[in-house]
């Protein structure tokens, strides 16, 4: 089986209301539970109680429309492994810490039964409060990934997948994140450091009644985006292995 790693804080793990869109089945799309793979069904990444018309609870994420996309265009079979957390920040991720290590932990018991072929990651509204954690966004994020890549043994043109932080977050109260729009400029120029890496825009995205948390029907367009991104890199990949 072909499988993604899904990492960082809520708006990867999924917040979006489980009443509001239709569900996702797709008999080739798999999840990662206790170190098996069962049929997908949401919420893929339970890191919070499950709430239905609540706020901040486990729901709709967009890795099950990136999921369910991949198994429409290829016809076979993908896995998720839900390894995000809400309220994190990009230094909670660094190696050595305690979800780096999880991450590391659940994808080397993915990898007994199926092979990382890309990593989905969300992360940005915990660090948009702070110049200083915009600024050094990029180094930090390519230690985190080259050091997964080293202990997961990932060849270097995996595909990782990021996407922009919402337009709206500046609204969100009661904490300031005013540096949205300075964010999502430094999460897309990484692409200009690390080739296997692209960015999936958030424009035109709505969230819901809390100002920081994408609705369930931006989130599966949100999917479609992060799927359409993997596309690009799979065939500029293709094109530079034929001109080799």
């Amino acid at each position: 089986m072909k499988a993604f790693l899904m990492i960082g804080q809520s708006n990867m793990a999924g917040r979006g209301d489980l009443c509001d869109v239709e569900p996702i089945k797709n008999p080739h799309c798999y999840m990662l539970r206790m170190g098996r793979w069962i049929e997908m069904s949401e919420p893929v990444n339970p890191d919070r109680p499950v709430t239905v018309n609540g706020r901040g609870g486990s729901g709709i994420s967009l890795a099950a429309r990136f999921a369910d996309e991949y198994a429409k265009k290829y016809g076979e079979d993908v896995g998720l492994i839900p390894a995000a957390y809400g309220g994190t920040s990009l230094s909670d991720w660094q190696p050595g810490g305690i979800l780096f290590d999880h991450a590391v932990a659940i994808s080397k018991i993915a990898q007994r039964s199926s092979r990382i072929i890309g990593i989905l990651w969300h992360q940005g509204e915990y660090d948009a409060n702070l110049m200083k954690n915009v600024s050094t966004y990029r180094e930090r994020f390519i230690n985190m990934t080259d050091a997964l890549f080293h202990e997961l043994e990932l060849a270097e043109d995996t595909p990782i997948i990021i996407g922009g932080v919402g337009d709206f977050l500046d609204t969100y109260t009661p904490l300031s994140l005013p540096l949205g729009r300075e964010l999502n400029r430094e999460l897309q120029g990484i692409r200009q450091y690390r080739p296997n890496v692209a960015f999936a825009s958030a424009e035109g995205l709505t969230c819901k009644n809390d100002n920081i948390h994408f609705d369930s029907v931006s989130l599966r367009i949100f999917g479609k985006r992060y799927f359409t991104e993997y596309e690009k890199l799979i065939e500029k990949k293709k094109a530079n292995s034929s001109s080799e």
